[in-house]
């Protein structure tokens, strides 16, 4: 059994993770960060809940970039070949359930 307390958490450097759980390939981490993620494209699925903070999440459809504030709650799901790119809004702790390995 595990607990965490995602508000005490921190990590020494931006998007430093905490892995919560590994099923069947699939991780779950909780990540801290107050520096912006560069763009890129997962070779998956991902699902990217804001437990606190914001995030401004940035992502590209049909070659129209896109802008959210995610709140604490909010779910992102970004699709296989989605090209996004998350600014935190301060400091963010994120939870992101991704393909083990997954960029």
């Amino acid at each position: 059994m595990k607990i965490v307390r995602s508000r005490e958490f921190t990590a020494d450097r931006p998007w430093g993770a905490l892995e919560i759980a590994n099923m069947q390939g699939i991780t779950t981490r909780l990540h801290w960060t107050d520096q912006p993620y560069p763009w890129h494209v997962n070779d998956g699925q991902e699902v990217f809940v804001v437990l606190d903070g914001a995030v401004e999440m940035r992502y590209r459809e049909e070659g129209r970039e896109n802008v959210v504030v995610l709140q604490p709650g909010d779910v992102f799901h970004a699709h296989e070949g989605m090209e996004h790119a998350a600014h935190p809004v301060g400091q963010a702790r994120i939870l992101v359930i991704e393909r083990e390995g997954s960029v």
